[in-house]
């Protein structure tokens, strides 16, 4: 029986050996081709990218519900004061990257003209309407929310049982947890779809009306996300450590820049990562118990990247459908963005994953948010690597500064 199944294992270790940002660029570049030679299909070749997104849109809302409650139902309660500063700094280190990709997204806006025809959506008053619509969308019903795709009403039904479940027994923890497991490999499955996807995406945007200059639109985002990702990587980080650690910053950031951020930035997964993060924590001789904790911790919570990636997407959403949106409101929505994207580590994509959950703050509908995602998946070849070095790298600063800010302390009390 088991003969039976080695015809196709040759097929499949061939795939598994292209790495999958080739495998992404191929179909970027298939895309573009095909729509240069035969612009005239309108069926099977935009069907490709239709299917992608919709596979995307139906696991998205039960992926969002099962990591956020199995995180929180995991955490763990006293944990070690020292801790304290580096979860502080996760914490200051989002907030201001969101913050700042806002004021990027206020600065260079961005737009897709795909999605301009697709809806006529009515901007919010204000941060009182935005508020009073989130209130209204948490209490959903949590069919109706699953059904309808209210990622609001998904996000605190989660968190409320990921807060029961704290106190439940371990095995019922591990099943919650092996939930998220098990749709976090349906997610992988989906994901590793995603070069077929793109290019029925990118074929798509390029016979649409306005063809080619679409993807120009692609390539000013791009900018925006590295460009904002590159400020926080070598002015904010910098600033943050001078702060608490006391000492020139740039030796520190360069070294985990170039070490971390750089296999980062080709594996795409700060999980990979880790082994390299954790054996350049040993290379400095820092604090082995505050390390062992801090980077799988910052792994899992410290996404810096990823707030920038669903703040500038969801500002470049409400751009195109000519939403003006206050600053009180979008800074809402960024802090949003930032809690929720600590839920998105370890999973491909995570964090376009969380984009519908932050349109629907605005009242932009599912449908556009999903095809935004879409979007992402297209530039995420540099979008992702791009993130994903950010993530890591940051990971690994912020835990050698609070080591340093302890042995500072500890030098100056026994002085």
């Amino acid at each position: 029986m088991l003969e039976t199944q080695n015809p196709r294992a040759p097929l499949a270790q061939t795939l598994n050996k292209v790495p999958f940002i080739l495998q992404i660029v191929i179909g970027l570049l298939l895309g573009i081709f095909a729509a240069y030679v035969y612009p005239d299909d309108k069926t099977v070749i935009p069907t490709l990218g239709t299917l992608f997104v919709k596979a995307l849109k139906a696991v998205a809302p039960i992926l969002v519900f099962v990591l956020v409650a199995s995180a929180i139902a995991k955490h763990q309660a006293g944990q070690k004061n020292n801790m304290k500063p580096i979860i502080t700094l996760y914490f200051v280190g989002m907030v201001v990257s969101g913050t700042l990709a806002l004021v990027m997204s206020y600065a260079f806006p961005s737009t897709f003209s795909e999605l301009a025809a697709n809806a006529n959506v009515s901007a919010p008053s204000g941060i009182i309407e935005v508020l009073v619509n989130f209130v209204n969308n948490a209490v959903e019903n949590p069919v109706s929310a699953f059904i309808n795709g209210n990622y609001v009403a998904i996000l605190v039904w989660s968190i409320a049982l990921g807060l029961m479940f704290r106190v439940a027994h371990d095995n019922t923890k591990r099943v919650l947890d092996d939930l998220a497991t098990s749709v976090s490999g349906v997610i992988r499955m989906v994901i590793r779809c995603a070069p077929i996807g793109v290019f029925g995406l990118v074929y798509s945007s390029c016979t649409q009306e306005g063809g080619f200059a679409n993807l120009l639109n692609y390539v000013h985002v791009i900018c925006v996300l590295v460009a904002t990702m590159l400020i926080i990587a070598f002015v904010v980080n910098p600033i943050l450590v001078a702060i608490v650690a006391r000492e020139n910053p740039f030796p520190l950031v360069l070294k985990c820049l170039a070490k971390s951020g750089t296999t980062a930035f080709f594996t795409r997964s700060s999980a990979a990562n880790l082994p390299v993060n954790l054996a350049l924590c040993e290379e400095m001789k820092l604090d082995k118990t505050t390390y062992s904790i801090s980077i799988p911790l910052g792994c899992t919570i410290n996404m810096s990247g990823a707030g920038v990636t669903i703040v500038i997407m969801t500002m470049a959403a409400a751009h195109t459908l000519g939403i003006n949106i206050d600053f009180p409101s979008a800074f809402l929505m960024c802090i949003a963005s930032v809690l929720c994207a600590c839920g998105s580590s370890g999973v491909a994509g995570g964090s376009l994953m969380l984009i519908p959950l932050a349109c629907s703050i605005f009242g932009i509908p599912n449908d556009i948010a999903m095809q935004v995602v879409g979007i992402g998946f297209i530039i995420g070849v540099i979008q992702d690597s791009t993130e994903t070095a950010l993530n890591s790298s940051t990971d690994v600063i912020f835990t050698a500064a609070a080591c340093k800010r302890a042995q500072r302390l500890q030098e100056q009390n026994k002085a």
